[in-house]
């Protein structure tokens, strides 16, 4: 599982603006939705386009 960052404005597929954090990417469903979580009860479908590597400080790249 790698860590990644959403862009700030992200979505998810329901439409609902998701909180700029470090999420666990999960991986990518069949449909090409990349899913990520904060924990074991928060998940989220994200077009993974909106997704960012952080760099070393854990502040999301650009």
């Amino acid at each position: 599982m790698d860590i990644v960052a959403v862009k700030p404005e992200t979505r998810d597929r329901k439409g609902f603006f998701i909180h700029e954090a470090a999420y666990k990417l999960m991986g990518v469903d069949r449909s090409g939705w990349a899913i990520i979580c904060r924990n074991d009860a928060t998940c989220h479908y994200v077009d993974p386009d909106d997704l960012q590597l952080p760099d070393v400080s854990g502040i999301a790249l650009d």
